[in-house]
């Protein structure tokens, strides 16, 4: 599996809860047609979906996660073990987890959640961070894989705008494990410089599957330029 995913393009199906396309038989096709390209892994939120997807593409690596909103905390990706339980028995082969140092909902810590999902489990444990620091705490802690994806999404770096090729060669240089880029990645150029800089892989989102984000964005701009017109004509 780790053969499998080096030197590759991960990509990530997913819809907004509120999406029409947020169905476990809608992921599972978007997740098809991705894998009839050429793409070598997958990247799938909830336990139904992650289900849905195994059963169609059984031999196809999963990263699983499971985003939880409203349990009083900023960390949402697969914030509690009980989470990750689900997403193993689901039939992920990675578990993605938030890998901040924040609070979780539970009381857990970074550390027990990654002891647990290793030796409990028996799956690899994809870090999601957003620092170099976190990412030597994941990496300490036992984390098979680091990922950028919480870089420009956490409190402390909501400031800044992903990718960041520079934070991606730090990484590279300081953390002795396969980096995986995930976040803000729009074109294939990009990608291929996440690779060259040495990542184990890329993960795409948005730029491919995120129709309702990029629909609206090409709405909004098109009502930008009608508003603007209107605007001249009544001048």
């Amino acid at each position: 599996m780790i053969e499998t995913l080096q030197s590759s393009i991960i990509i990530s199906c997913q819809a907004p809860s509120d999406s029409p396309l947020h169905n476990p038989d809608i992921i599972s096709a978007i997740a098809k047609a991705c894998v009839n390209q050429g793409a070598k892994g997958l990247r799938i939120d909830s336990p139904s979906h992650i289900r849905a997807v195994k059963q169609l593409l059984p031999d196809i690596p999963v990263i699983g996660l499971w985003k939880q909103m409203g349990l009083n905390s900023s960390v949402y990706i697969t914030p509690r073990f009980i989470d990750a339980l689900a997403v193993s028995e689901a039939g992920a082969d990675i578990i993605a987890i938030d890998a901040t140092q924040r609070s979780r909902p539970d009381g857990e810590t970074l550390a027990e959640i990654i002891t647990q999902i290793k030796e409990k489990l028996g799956k690899l444990v994809m870090a999601d961070i957003d620092t170099l620091e976190n990412a030597m705490a994941a990496s300490d802690a036992g984390a098979d894989f680091i990922g950028t994806t919480l870089y420009g999404y956490t409190e402390i770096t909501q400031d800044l705008i992903p990718p960041s090729f520079e934070f991606i060669e730090k990484l590279v240089k300081t953390i002795d494990k396969p980096i995986i880029c995930e976040g803000g990645i729009k074109t294939p150029e990009e990608a291929r410089k996440a690779l060259d800089l040495g990542c184990f892989s890329v993960v795409v989102g948005t730029a491919i599957t995120g129709i309702d984000l990029l629909a609206q964005k090409f709405i909004k701009i098109t009502q930008e330029v009608i508003l603007h017109e209107t605007s001249w004509e009544t001048f």
